[in-house]
């Protein structure tokens, strides 16, 4: 196994390390783009991609970058729908951030002539 399998296999959001301490109390938004997010259709097995766009209003706490992108991607090798995958994302994040105000959408390519966006915002929850 090379050492990018190892550490994405290895990976676990829990580490605290993974979250920083927001050193700015005024209110300001991250946008973060992960546009190679891959996950295997549980029932074909078939790969599905995604982009991710994650915007969040942090509170007391920031996501190291580098988490995040072990994170997006040890879902690779998971069997998981669009939908579920999408709100394990937002759902884990929301929970280990705290923010102030978070929204997640993800974009999947087109397969089989259906192309699914789905969008989880806080302010709509």
């Amino acid at each position: 196994m090379r050492y990018g399998e190892a550490e994405i296999r290895n990976f676990s959001i829990d580490n605290p390390e993974n979250f920083w301490p927001n050193n700015n109390p005024e209110n300001y938004t991250i946008d973060i783009e992960l546009p190679e997010f891959m996950c295997m259709c549980p029932r074909s097995g078939y790969p599905d991609f995604a982009k991710i766009k994650l915007s969040y209003v942090p509170d007391k706490t920031v996501i190291e970058l580098k988490a995040l992108k072990l994170y997006i991607n040890s879902f690779m090798h998971r069997y998981i729908s669009h939908e579920d995958a999408a709100n394990e994302i937002y759902n884990t994040l929301y929970e280990k951030l705290k923010p102030r105000k978070m929204k997640l959408i993800a974009d999947f390519n087109p397969r089989g002539n259906v192309h699914t966006v789905i969008t989880i915002d806080s302010e709509t929850r």
